[in-house]
């Protein structure tokens, strides 16, 4: 193995005593090593990743044909959102995202989304002090301002982006849950200022939230089943 790898003995020793500290690889009676079970849980993350990627297809595609939007499928990865699927719409306005793109969570409609059950606590975890990485003279400031948002996006069902992330883009987000109740990700629609007008909102919304319902029962979910462990909410 030192040979295949052509590093030192002593490199060799501390490299898999970094990945036997982190689970990756385990150590056997006999002295040899495994594979340990964080590979096995990451290569079940992925695929649980494709298969949601692959149920919820068919209604991202339903959702850009209704709405003539570009529409986002986003889920939680550590402090960030992180898009999984792009679909562009029809229209000539182009929104420069892309597949795998990271995105701030207070800063984005798919981001709020997915952080709409937090708790104070889960919230403070995320951000440990008040002021917030600003991106356009909209972008919420403060993790109070975050906070009071996300109340309102938990009363409504879904998330708004007024050209916090990127000017003149605006984006509207709900969440996915799971068999459990608990949120696996989040839908987007977002387009161009002018065309999500205040008057345009509502309806926008309806769509978003009906897809992600549908999408939601298509994963086991349903409405009065009670989330597992969901954060604490502020």
């Amino acid at each position: 193995m030192q040979k295949d790898l052509d590093i030192s003995k002593s490199s060799l020793y501390i490299l898999l005593k970094t990945l036997i500290r982190y689970g990756y690889v385990k150590v056997r009676h006999d002295g040899s090593y495994n594979l340990g079970f964080r590979l096995y849980e990451l290569g079940s993350q992925a695929v649980s990743h494709i298969n949601l990627r692959q149920e919820c297809m068919p209604f991202l595609h339903l959702l850009r044909d209704h709405t003539n939007l570009t529409c986002h499928l986003g889920i939680l990865d550590g402090n960030d959102a992180i898009y999984l699927v792009k679909l562009e719409s029809s229209s000539t306005i182009g929104v420069k995202t892309w597949e795998g793109l990271r995105l701030s969570l207070h800063s984005s409609a798919v981001g709020k989304a997915l952080l709409i059950d937090h708790e104070a606590a889960a919230i403070a975890a995320l951000y440990p002090g008040e002021d917030l990485e600003v991106f356009t003279p909209h972008t919420l400031p403060t993790v109070s301002r975050l906070k009071e948002d996300l109340r309102e996006a938990r009363k409504r069902g879904w998330a708004f982006d007024d050209s916090e992330r990127y000017e003149d883009l605006r984006c509207i987000a709900a969440p996915i849950r799971g068999v459990d109740g608990n949120i696996v990700a989040a839908v987007s629609v977002v387009g161009a200022a002018f065309q999500i007008p205040d008057a345009r909102i509502p309806e926008l919304a309806e769509e978003t939230l009906r897809a992600c319902a549908e999408m939601s029962r298509c994963l086991g979910h349903r409405p009065d089943t009670p989330s597992g462990s969901r954060p604490a909410r502020g």
